[in-house]
């Protein structure tokens, strides 16, 4: 009796629909690019916050988020934008051979790992570290990138330790890769990124905000007495 089998060989085709050129590095790279600047230029020419009832959630954060992006003086943010430049520069690199051949990928780590749908993981793992780069690179959203490539680099690590040990010479690169990207989620972009812009044009626009949304006056607070005489 014959038994049915699926090779993987076909599962890319699911995807190619959906990802149509995620075999083109260059494409790749101009795509994340572009996205990355297009939100950027957003958040820097937006004149008004969009008011979805979160703008009370906004200012209540403002003290968090000043004391976490601004907190780092000049000279350490220019070593964090060094750091961020550099793990995100050549981060792009291992994105954009995960997504060039994710089948390959997914064939030679996601399934030793015993994950299931190891194609949607090879292609979540570079997506990650593509997208999590950029926004690294341009300091917006910068603890998001920095968690993306945290996670990866954390799997990475444990695929490399499950199916090598603790060899130093396949682990040294994932090891750096994984304590710059813990290093910034911890510290913070610094001062020269765009979100630390951000946070610095954020409490004029939401004051701005919160004022439309609750309509005050001081007619409102005067008290008008009336004497009347007999």
């Amino acid at each position: 009796m014959r038994s049915l089998h699926i090779s993987q060989s076909h599962a890319p085709d699911f995807f190619k629909p959906i990802f149509p050129s995620m075999t083109n590095p260059i494409l790749l790279e101009s795509a994340g690019g572009f996205l990355a600047s297009c939100a950027a230029l957003w958040f820097l020419t937006v004149k008004k916050l969009p008011s979805f009832g979160f703008t009370s959630i906004l200012s209540n954060l403002q003290p968090v988020l000043k004391s976490y992006l601004l907190k780092q003086n000049y000279i350490a943010s220019i070593g964090l934008l060094l750091l961020r430049i550099a793990v995100g520069v050549m981060m792009i690199h291992h994105g954009q051979e995960k997504l060039a051949d994710p089948q390959q990928f997914a064939d030679t780590y996601i399934a030793s790992l015993h994950l299931p749908f190891p194609l949607f993981f090879a292609y979540a793992a570079g997506l990650s570290e593509l997208i999590g780069s950029w926004l690294l690179i341009f300091g917006v959203f910068a603890p998001l990138g920095a968690l993306a490539i945290t996670g990866t680099m954390a799997v990475a690590a444990y695929q490399h330790i499950l199916t090598g040990g603790f060899n130093i010479y396949v682990l040294e690169l994932v090891a750096l890769y994984l304590g710059g990207s813990i290093a910034l989620l911890l510290t913070g972009p610094g001062l020269f990124s765009l979100d630390a812009l951000l946070i610095r044009l954020l409490p004029a626009k939401a004051s701005q905000a919160v004022s439309d949304d609750f309509d005050l006056s001081e007619d409102n607070s005067s008290l008008v007495y009336v004497k009347i005489n007999d």
